[in-house]
């Protein structure tokens, strides 16, 4: 599994739906200078963790936006099949009244650069490549900085869903040391002591 933190967030453009609009040229490119992006896989449309993770970004997506971040979604489905499920109530599994863009990354090229995708190819005995698994992304998650630059990931197995209040917290952590100059321990939250490094490289608290 590739690190990304550190690094610039690999650009991509391609489809993606966002209400009942498919966008013929999404990119990240578009949020560099202007808005933290967060930048989520998932497996699969029309699945049963899936919608619960991306119901939560949404029910949460006002506390992104008083953060400057911006949300976006991505699985190796079709731009039509994102269409559909946001069309489907939430009552029939759909994820209707999701507002943010989900990204269509039909040829898995996205995943793969984000090293997300699961699935491998193998030589079978006449030569031919063959999928060993299925290809769909993990549950990657990744928070990309002011600059395109990849400051936090997280990727998860498949049953296993993500915490939202989590993602919130790092997004806190990173915005309270770019302001402050001060770092944050372990289960730090906002509000609480952050940590700063003297000239030794030795950290101690401050009281707020």
């Amino acid at each position: 599994m590739s690190v990304l933190v550190g690094k610039p967030a690999p650009s991509f453009s391609a489809k993606a739906v966002k209400g009942e609009t498919i966008i013929e040229d999404f990119s990240l490119d578009q949020y560099i200078g202007k808005k933290y992006v967060v930048f989520f896989f998932y497996p699969k449309d029309f699945t049963f963790v899936c919608p619960t993770e991306l119901h939560r970004f949404q029910e949460e997506l006002a506390e992104f936006e008083k953060r400057n971040v911006a949300v976006v979604g991505c699985s190796t489905d079709s731009e039509f099949s994102h269409w559909a499920w946001l069309q489907t109530p939430r009552s029939k599994g759909g994820i209707q009244g999701v507002t943010y863009p989900l990204v269509a990354d039909i040829n898995k090229t996205i995943s793969e650069d984000y090293d997300v995708l699961a699935g491998d190819f193998e030589i079978d005995e006449e030569g031919k490549s063959v999928v060993v698994g299925e290809l769909v992304a993990y549950r990657g998650l990744f928070l990309i900085d002011l600059n395109g630059i990849v400051r936090h990931q997280v990727v998860n197995d498949m049953p296993l869903g993500r915490s939202i209040r989590e993602c919130l917290r790092v997004v806190d952590a990173l915005q309270h040391f770019e302001e402050n100059g001060e770092v944050c321990p372990m289960d730090w939250e906002k509000g609480s002591d952050a940590m700063t490094p003297d000239h030794q490289g030795v950290s101690s608290y401050l009281s707020k």
